[in-house]
């Protein structure tokens, strides 16, 4: 996407906050997004259904395994994230997109374009990081 964080853009700082011309641009990106994970999925399948597992050697039989077990769980990971840009997609619709979760307050233009999945500001997500960290060492 040629159009990014750069004055003058879709995404300047100027004028109200989530406009239609943010909202598109972000559909637009998540969208692509999703069309390139679903992509990488298809190919995945068509790779492992195609995948020869009748292998001799017990060593690259289980070589083979693991590779498969790997991809699967990438996949599985990408399932979810999928599922992330739908809700996102879903919160530009309902005009809740870049509004952080926690506080109401807009999340950056510059961390929901890195990030365009986020649901939290970089304070909140800080904090929430900061909790998880704490309960995790106790």
């Amino acid at each position: 996407m040629s159009e990014t964080l750069n004055s003058g853009s879709v995404l300047s700082e100027d004028g109200p906050f989530m406009n239609d011309r943010q909202k598109e641009y972000f559909r637009r990106k998540l969208l692509t997004w999703k069309g390139e994970i679903l992509r990488e999925a298809r190919e995945t399948l068509d790779t492992l259904a195609n995948d020869n597992s009748n292998l001799a050697d017990l060593a690259d039989r289980a070589s083979s395994e693991t590779d498969r077990a790997i991809e699967l769980r990438a996949r599985d990971r990408q399932r979810k994230l999928i599922s992330k840009i739908d809700a996102a997609l879903e919160r530009i619709e309902d005009g809740s997109y870049g509004y952080c979760e926690e506080t109401g307050e807009p999340i950056s233009l510059k961390r929901l374009d890195a990030r365009p999945i986020a649901t939290l500001s970089l304070e909140a997500q800080e904090r929430h990081e900061r909790r998880e960290k704490v309960y995790r060492d106790e």
